[in-house]
C-alpha cells in the first residue's frame, strides 16, 4: 500500500489508538500492583506495566518514522472506545486479588479485542503488522498468565 497523506493519517491515527489503548493497560497494571496484596503478583502486575510501557514508545517511534509528531497525539477512534481499565479501577480499592485479577482479565480482552480489529483492517504496512501483531501475542500471553492465576 502506497503511503499518501490520507493513508498515513488513518495508519497514525490507528497506532494512536493502540498507543491509548496501551496507556490505559499500563495505568491499570500500575494501579493493580498497588492494591495487590500478594508480592509476587504485584511484581507480575509492575512488569506488565513495563511492558506496556515500551509497546507504547514502540509505536510512538513508528509514529515519528511516519513524520507525524506524537506530542499532539490525542488517541483516535479506537482510544475512544477503550475505558475499561479506567472503568474498572473502583474494582482494586478493596484489595481483593480476584477482583484485581477479573478486572486485568477484562481490560486484556478488551486491548486484544482493538488489537484484531486493526490487523482485520489491512491497512498497515508489513513492518507495523509484524510489530503490532507480536504485541497482540504478547497480550494474549499475558493473558493466559492472568487466567492460570485466577485458577490457582
Amino acid at each position: 500500500m502506497s503511503n499518501t497523506d490520507e493513508t498515513t493519517k488513518e495508519i497514525v491515527s490507528t497506532v494512536e489508538g493502540l498507543i491509548s489503548i496501551l496507556e490505559d493497560g499500563k495505568l491499570g497494571y500500575t494501579n493493580a500492583a498497588e492494591h495487590a496484596e500478594d508480592g509476587s503478583i504485584k511484581t507480575d502486575f509492575l512488569q506488565y506495566a513495563r511492558e506496556r510501557s515500551l509497546f507504547i514508545v514502540e509505536l510512538q517511534d513508528e509514529i515519528n518514522r511516519l513524520g507525524k509528531s506524537t506530542d499532539e497525539s490525542g488517541g483516535g477512534a479506537l482510544g475512544a472506545l477503550h475505558r475499561t481499565w479506567i472503568d474498572i479501577k473502583a474494582s482494586f480499592t478493596g484489595g481483593d486479588t480476584e477482583a484485581i485479577i477479573n478486572a486485568c482479565i477484562t481490560g486484556e480482552e478488551a486491548a486484544i479485542e482493538k488489537y484484531e480489529e486493526v490487523l482485520k483492517k489491512d491497512n498497515l504496512q508489513p513492518a507495523q503488522t509484524a510489530m503490532i501483531s507480536k504485541q497482540l501475542n504478547s497480550i494474549q500471553n499475558t493473558l493466559m498468565k492472568i487466567k492460570a492465576k485466577k485458577m490457582a
